[in-house]
């Protein structure tokens, strides 16, 4: 009974507080309103596996680095950090002002100081086997066993590989990495998940699943901004879960959110032009930004002769491979189906916006229906006589994109065949190596172009790795191994511009586009951070 009562309490303060965003303002609360039209299915970093996960553990976690906007690695919990001259072990100098949230389960109900041990408990959960962390990638292969990190002392933490891996410090700002308390976490258990302790600029305060979360700001949080002001700005964050993107975008006009983010096909013409500027129904009512996001979307093909579905496959012909290529207006697809939004990828299967990303060292495949044509009769099907039909796959979700490719295809005189799956059932296709040509798309992980080559890499074979296109390489590999051993990074990225463009001229994959995201913010929002990897910073945001 007395349970009941406390929670009718909250909606009801909740319902004074949060509901109405003029009342807000006015009693100079300042709420950030958004809506996780995905859901949320924990905010336990160790489970971070999707965007909205990713998006709130980043307000309420911290780790021991972070990045900037440039994607850079700068410090967060760790002041300072050395690296061994063979590249093998780190070691991490922490702050000494970094306190957990307040929680019951702590001493007298106060958040005790962040040390090296909470690390050592932290980063070994990931790959705990009882855990079962979706994490568990981030360390599996690159250290020994929980003994590889170490608490030196208090302040003073370290990590021990296996072996060097040069975007080691990229891969410690990814949200999985943050740290949690011990004591806090084996109290609740799995339910730490919906009760989350962490050390960011906002503190769990309450969430109702598939309604209403909400996080408040930490009092006693540590970073300042350059003019020594204590950061977070804002009061508090207020999430919804409107699941129709119509419904959440009318929300949004309505100024109930300060925030929306990307834009559905449903209303895309509404908002954008066909060039991708916005339309002039809503110039001057929000801001919408359009900035690279670290995706490539793309047609996948199998390469692999030795496998059965290869040998009977004309893509198994290079040429063919190359022609498909050359056979795609990027430019119009990104016109036409997307209002604009995306860069042609013309230039590598590492997407623009990643560091070393370099259009004029690595050159891919423009829209050139003449040298297709050429590439066709060379290979043996002039105007396409005599070449089987193939058989694309995709999803639901993409098929006009799908239609298009095959319309370009059609025109050079490849006859293409569509196969549509659930996304679930493609994806095992494609980690079975079951589908010669497939759609796909690959997401940054972390800020490093190895994350988008290692797809390439014959040690990456499926099922356990990414390398769906069976693309066996002795040169590539020899490089991607190269490139693990070099510390300076524009020799790195050199290296990185070198196996890309391997990749083109081989062809297992047509890069289609780099995609962007799209945010919408009201006029009265100040501070938000645009980066590649679209991780939504919220501590620096001011609401006017």
């Amino acid at each position: 009974m007395q349970g009941s009562f406390k929670y009718i309490f909250w909606i009801f303060c909740c319902s004074i507080i949060f509901s109405c965003r003029k009342n807000a303002t006015d009693n100079g609360k300042k709420v950030f309103n958004i809506n996780l039209d995905q859901g949320l299915t924990s905010m336990d970093p160790a489970f971070a596996r999707n965007q909205n996960a990713i998006w709130m553990t980043n307000q309420i976690f911290n780790g021991l680095v972070q990045i900037n906007d440039s994607l850079q690695t700068v410090p967060c919990i760790a002041k300072s950090w050395q690296v061994s001259e063979d590249a093998q072990t780190y070691t991490f100098n922490l702050r000494h002002d970094v306190y957990f949230h307040d929680d019951p389960i702590f001493k007298h109900g106060k958040g005790r100081k962040v040390t090296a041990k909470d690390f050592v408990y932290s980063f070994y959960r990931l790959i705990d086997p009882k855990v079962a962390s979706s994490g568990g990638w981030i360390f599996s292969d690159k250290v020994k066993d929980a003994h590889s990190f170490i608490a030196i002392n208090d302040s003073t933490f370290q990590i021990k590989l296996v072996k060097p891996f040069p975007p080691f410090m990229s891969l410690l700002t990814t949200q999985y990495c943050s740290v949690v308390p011990k004591e806090v976490v084996e109290h609740y258990g799995k339910d730490f998940r919906s009760h989350p302790v962490g050390t960011g600029p906002f503190r769990f305060k309450y969430w109702k699943e598939g309604e209403i979360l909400v996080l408040l700001k930490n009092d006693h949080y540590f970073e300042r901004d350059v003019k020594g002001m204590q950061l977070p700005y804002l009061d508090a964050v207020k999430a919804t879960f409107i699941t129709d993107k119509q419904s959440g975008f009318m929300s949004f006009l309505k100024k109930d959110l300060d925030f929306y983010y990307n834009v559905d096909g449903s209303y895309r013409d509404d908002i954008l032009t066909k060039s991708g500027k916005m339309s002039a129904k809503y110039k001057g009512k929000f801001t919408l930004t359009k900035s690279p996001y670290l995706c490539t979307e793309y047609v996948g093909i199998l390469v692999d002769t030795n496998l059965s579905i290869v040998k009977n496959s004309p893509l198994k012909i290079k040429k063919i491979r190359q022609a498909i290529n050359y056979a795609i207006d990027r430019d119009k697809l990104i016109k036409y189906l997307r209002n604009g939004i995306g860069i042609a990828a013309t230039s590598g299967f590492v997407p623009k916006g990643m560091p070393g990303f370099d259009s004029t060292k690595v050159h891919g495949y423009v829209y050139d229906q003449k040298k297709a044509a050429r590439l066709l009769t060379e290979a043996g099907f002039p105007d396409g006589k005599g070449l089987p039909e193939i058989t694309l796959n995709t999803t639901t979700t993409y098929k006009d994109l799908i239609e298009f490719i095959q319309g370009e295809l059609t025109a050079i005189g490849i006859k293409v065949k569509i196969d549509v799956s659930p996304s679930s059932s493609l994806r095992e296709l494609m980690a079975k190596n079951h589908v010669n040509f497939f759609r796909g798309s690959w997401l940054a992980d972390y800020a490093d172009g190895e994350n988008f080559l290692s797809m390439f890499y014959s040690k990456n074979k499926v099922p356990n790795g990414p390398n769906y296109f069976a693309f066996y390489n002795k040169d590539f590999d020899r490089l991607f191994e190269q490139s693990y051993y070099e510390a300076d990074n524009d020799k790195r990225f050199e290296l990185y511009r070198k196996m890309d463009q391997m990749v083109m001229d081989f062809s297992p994959v047509v890069p289609l586009f780099y995609d962007q995201s799209v945010v919408m913010l009201q006029n009265n929002i100040s501070g938000y951070a645009f980066n590649p990897l679209s991780l939504m910073i919220l501590k620096r945001i001011k609401k006017g």
